[in-house]
């Protein structure tokens, strides 16, 4: 059974309609994990009842000239015509919505017939409103982007009472040179969009928006690595795409970091701390070494002959500038969060507390809003605080404020003797 399709062969739509609203409403009752749930739905359900309650409205972030310019020089504006090439037709039929969301879950564009648009305005499925998960619920674009995978949502699976007379299919889209995420392409109408078919078209469509993207790179003059947000680096030479072993993605970032060099004992250090022989390192860069190409790697000390870009050497730049809103953009997540290595661990824990400091120290609402919706900041009781203090009226910034005042003077007293 594919578990991101809402529906089994043989289920009857409108019974489970009324099978997944009386789990709905008993999850909404207390009952953490209720039966015959996909989990996929069972987990957003969970995410999202830490943000909003079931009769919550997607809020407006971005509207008029904001929201002209900030779509136009946004990267899915150059793939927008494949998007109405591909799906247009479903959206001119009168029964579908075309929508195309930022990695945020802004809405975009929402596209299709003016009776279907009105309708979905009634619950703010409009250009310039937030669909993530923290501000909208369990629904397909933003629970696509938070999973980052195709995925459909049924009716009243959604979290979100207003949004559950629609059934709608979405997938992520990413920048194919990074593998960064840049949002999602969704399609919403009736019941009878939960089938295999509406799943594929929608991956389908994102995989030609990459595709169209990639071709349209330039040939990079210098290396890059991406390995911010992943576990696995991807380092770019010239036309080639390599995505690397997580050991190997850890020794390219220290060489990038220390372009000195590192000797073998620093590097082991740097990955194993002080139990391993420095042999073992030299046997992984001489793997590496054929991938990066006998011009890049230098030994003695191993050092990168050519300068490289890094994602992270980037949002340290914009930061050094005071482009914090353009670092925070930049930061899609955690250097190589999968790595226990120590240098890699010195070097996440500084970048993060680098944003995050400046991001404080701004003092800007939807900074702090982009940096507390992020994994990071979910449970960061003093930027909650500091978002709280600057939109004393918002009830979600309130709300989580008590709750981790609460669950962190619970886990204090925990710890007394």
């Amino acid at each position: 059974m594919n578990p991101w399709l809402a529906l089994t062969p043989g289920d009857d739509p409108a019974e489970r309609i009324r099978q997944v609203g009386h789990a709905h409403e008993r999850f909404l009752a207390g009952d953490p994990r209720p039966e015959r749930m996909r989990s996929v739905v069972a987990d957003s359900w969970v995410r999202s009842a830490a943000w909003i309650d079931a009769d919550s409205t997607a809020p407006i972030d971005l509207a008029d000239d904001d929201l002209d310019a900030y779509r136009s020089a946004h990267p899915l504006s150059r793939v927008l015509p494949i998007f109405r090439d591909l799906l247009g037709g479903l959206a001119d039929d009168g029964d579908h919505i075309l929508a195309v969301c930022d990695a945020h879950g802004r809405m975009l564009w929402v596209e299709g017939h003016a009776a279907t648009l009105r309708g979905a305005a009634s619950m703010n499925f409009v250009p310039g409103a937030r669909w993530d998960e923290a501000h909208a619920g369990t629904n397909a674009p933003g629970t696509a982007l938070a999973v980052d995978h195709a995925v459909q949502i049924f009716a009243t699976e959604h979290f979100s009472r207003t949004a559950q007379r629609w059934t709608c299919a979405a997938a992520p889209i990413h920048d194919p040179g990074t593998g960064r995420l840049l949002g999602a392409i969704d399609v919403t109408g009736g019941d009878h969009l939960a089938n295999p078919h509406s799943l594929a078209l929608v991956r389908a469509t994102a995989l030609a928006a990459e595709a169209c993207l990639g071709s349209a790179r330039p040939v990079r003059d210098r290396p890059a690595v991406t390995a911010l947000g992943r576990d696995e680096a991807l380092l770019a030479v010239g036309d080639r795409r390599l995505r690397l072993t997580r050991r190997h993605s850890e020794l390219l970032v220290l060489l990038t970091t220390y372009p000195g060099g590192r000797s073998g004992d620093q590097l082991a250090v740097d990955l194993y701390g002080e139990d391993v022989n420095p042999v073992t390192v030299r046997a992984e860069l001489s793997r590496l070494r054929p991938l990066l190409g006998p011009e890049l790697l230098h030994s003695r000390p191993y050092r990168l002959r050519a300068e490289v870009e890094t994602d992270l050497g980037t949002v340290h730049q914009l930061l050094d500038r005071g482009r914090v809103a353009e670092a925070l953009a930049a930061y899609p997540g955690p250097l190589l969060p999968g790595s226990d290595a120590p240098g890699i661990v010195r070097l996440r824990r500084t970048l993060e507390d680098r944003l995050r400091a400046a991001v404080l120290a701004a003092g800007d609402r939807r900074l702090l809003r982009d940096w507390l919706n992020s994994p990071q900041g979910a449970d960061d009781l003093e930027l909650w605080e500091a978002r709280a203090a600057l939109a004393p009226t918002d009830p979600i910034a309130a709300r989580r404020v008590a709750e981790l005042t609460h669950e962190y003077a619970c886990n204090v007293r925990a710890t007394w003797p």
